[in-house]
């Protein structure tokens, strides 16, 4: 790989204008294949962009043991769920890889170990919502796991490392959902846009305190009460906040979208940070 001497980043990255973050809510597999609301907001915020050079995804649905990058030239797309119509698995989104990016991050990255991965893909927290953003498919995605073994904290120092991608075009985003408990969710009504008193607490303390910056809260989860407990059973749908809010810069402001509650107890809220 041919390296700048001056910054020690690749010649075609070349400087640009600093790229927005993303998280997004990226709920049911069907939005791949359906029209509704969330894909519109998909569809509007990716037409707002500059055009990236590449795309960083980090997805709540590949959890590993250390830290990977997705390093192979095609990734593949990966169905990685089951009890849906045949049309979701016909979909494939045949985005090239970029090997040159994964071996930027992992040089990039000081405090772990960015191992490179050549058998995962993209998963649908990538694919289902990047696919309304950039339908042609023609621009590098890749994604980088969620390493099971550090805590949130880590998390969020971890994003902070990637902060220069966004200065070489690179979009970064993350894809899960803020309140995410399926235990709870409301079958018979799953396209309502409601939500149990718990996720309407939840969901409102933690706009709250993306909008006064209280990252500290975010992180420390667990300590929030109940109305947390209920909405973040497990973190793995979480997490990938916490990589954008890891990356805001001290003059960035957050504007959310697709800020609506689903099927009880899940949200769809989005952020963009810029």
């Amino acid at each position: 790989m041919r390296l700048n001497r001056l910054n020690e980043l690749p010649l075609n990255f070349p400087e640009t204008e600093k790229m927005p973050v993303l998280f997004l809510g990226h709920g049911s597999p069907m939005n791949a294949v359906e029209e509704n609301q969330f894909v519109q907001g998909f569809r509007a915020t990716g037409s707002a962009l500059q055009r990236p050079a590449a795309i960083l995804c980090i997805s709540a649905h590949w959890e590993t043991r250390g830290t990977w990058v997705t390093a192979m030239e095609k990734p593949r797309t990966i169905h990685d769920f089951g009890g849906f119509p045949p049309v979701l698995f016909e979909q494939q989104y045949p985005a090239p890889g970029s090997p040159e990016l994964a071996e930027l991050i992992s040089e990039t990255v000081q405090t772990t170990e960015v191992q490179h991965d050549h058998s995962w893909g993209l998963d649908h927290g990538a694919w289902s919502v990047i696919k309304h953003m950039y339908p042609e498919a023609d621009m590098p995605v890749i994604q980088m796991s969620l390493d099971v073994t550090k805590p949130p904290q880590e998390h969020y120092e971890l994003a902070k490392e990637l902060q220069a991608l966004r200065q070489r075009g690179v979009l970064i985003v993350g894809s899960g959902n803020m309140v995410h408990n399926l235990r709870r969710v409301d079958w018979n009504r799953l396209n309502d846009t409601y939500a149990y008193d718990w996720a309407q607490e939840a969901s409102e303390k933690m706009k709250g305190f993306i909008a006064t910056r209280d990252h500290n809260s975010l992180i420390h989860f667990q300590k929030q009460g109940n109305a947390f407990d209920l909405a973040i059973p497990t973190p793995e749908h979480y997490l990938p906040l916490l990589y954008a809010l890891g990356l805001q810069g001290e003059d960035e402001d957050t504007a959310l979208f697709n800020d609506q509650y689903l099927a009880g107890s899940l949200t769809m809220t989005s952020v963009k940070i810029a």
